[in-house]
């Protein structure tokens, strides 16, 4: 065999570990990271040439200012959690590398609608069990649930959110612009069954974001229908479990175990370290271990949740490495808009305007979120990001223009 075949095997392999990486991250951050590491040696063993999305400058300053941030810091060494972070990152490499071919990537789309609908019946039996243990307490329901709500196949709630809202928003923009023939009433049903799972799930910020990236898609493929919008709230709302319109209601009625108020301190005093500290911030993974120091004084007692983030990744990033370092971030996420934007509007099949049109509803779904989560420090919901931003690359430069 010659070392040319060889090259091409490995080419092959990296493909395969870069696919594995993507749907192992909605089970398995560890198997995730293994393939994602098998990936990246294989593909710089292979013929494949190395593409990296076009946001290196915005990207490498955010590491940069992360670095210059973390050596200036108190405590450097507890801030390395976050350049080992950078390792993910290579997730956006190695997708944009390996697929190749739209078809490639719906294929993708479709086998994480799969694990997402099994994730999603993992979740309803999580549910119930959870209101058969409040019944036997005889305790509240939703005080009960709210404190540890169902997560699928992760360890926390707002993983588990935030992965299916982006498989469910990919799956979306899949079925509305590329509908596949074969299958077809499989996948409605497994959106079906995410699309439940996300209402259950009871984070109103999932809820918003993933409205928000719903709405972008009709927009864009039915704009009329989102006049049916309203009354589709209204009834699903009326239809919707107790518990479900106590959550919702909570937005602008909060009981006790909601986390309005624990939010607002968040915010505030990240803003009180943002005014402190602009430029290089209080470093990383330092605003849980600093942040007592900057509570404003009108705040006598702090609410019940966690403290270890701001729950926004706005003030989250200024606060941590400084206002610089987050408008890079923010520079980098308009350029991946901007292009997917663009692409979207002139791809030139229904494949890739799926892909581009579904990647600019989970960024646009992810900002949203990230007003109320800190959700892009969560390894799995990063992990996820950047599979999709490197998908939306790959279909902007894929080979196949029509689907395969």
């Amino acid at each position: 065999m010659t070392s040319d075949a060889v090259r091409k095997i490995f080419g092959r392999a990296a493909f395969w570990c870069a696919a594995g990486a993507a749907v192992a991250v909605m089970f398995s951050i560890a198997a995730c990271h293994i393939l994602l590491a098998l990936s990246f040696v294989l593909l710089l063993l292979s013929d494949v040439p190395l593409r990296f999305p076009p946001v290196k400058l915005p990207l490498a300053l955010f590491f940069l200012g992360t670095v210059i941030s973390l050596v200036l810091s108190d405590d450097p060494s507890a801030g390395r959690p976050q350049l080992r972070k950078f390792f993910v990152y290579l997730m956006l490499l190695v997708v944009a590398s390996t697929f190749h071919r739209l078809a490639d990537v719906r294929r993708l789309i479709i086998v994480w609608g799969g694990v997402g609908a099994l994730a999603a019946l993992k979740s309803f039996v999580q549910f119930f069990t959870k209101r058969e243990e409040a019944r036997a307490l005889g305790v509240e329901f939703y005080t009960h649930y709210i404190a540890d709500r169902t997560t699928g196949f992760m360890s926390h709630w707002m993983t588990f959110g935030g992965e299916q809202m982006m498989v469910l928003l990919m799956l979306a923009a899949l079925l509305l612009f590329a509908p596949l023939r074969r299958h077809a009433l499989l996948l409605w049903i497994g959106a079906a069954l995410i699309g439940g799972s996300l209402v259950l799930n009871l984070t109103r910020s999932i809820w918003a974001a993933t409205a928000a990236g719903g709405a972008y898609l009709v927009a864009r493929w039915r704009p009329r229908l989102l006049l049916l919008a309203p009354v589709l709230l209204a009834l699903g709302f009326w239809l919707a479990p107790p518990s479900v319109r106590q959550r919702a209601v909570s937005t602008y009625q909060p009981g006790a175990a909601d986390s309005n108020l624990h939010r607002i301190v968040t915010w505030r005093t990240g803003w009180e370290m943002i005014k402190a500290h602009p430029w290089f911030g209080v470093g990383p993974q330092h605003v849980g271990l600093q942040f007592k120091q900057y509570v404003p004084r009108d705040f006598a007692e702090l609410p019940a949740g966690w403290y270890g983030h701001l729950h926004n990744i706005y003030l989250q990033f200024a606060a941590e490495r400084g206002l610089p370092t987050m408008l890079a971030l923010l520079w980098m996420l308009g350029r991946i808009l901007r292009d997917f934007w663009r692409g979207a509007r002139a791809a030139p099949s229904p494949d890739a305007r799926a892909i581009l049109s579904g990647g600019f509803a989970v960024i646009l779904a992810i900002l949203i979120a990230g007003m109320f989560e800190h959700n892009l420090g969560d390894s799995e919901v990063l992990t996820m990001f950047l599979t999709v931003v490197g998908l939306g690359y790959a279909a902007l430069w894929a080979k196949d223009a029509e689907p395969a």
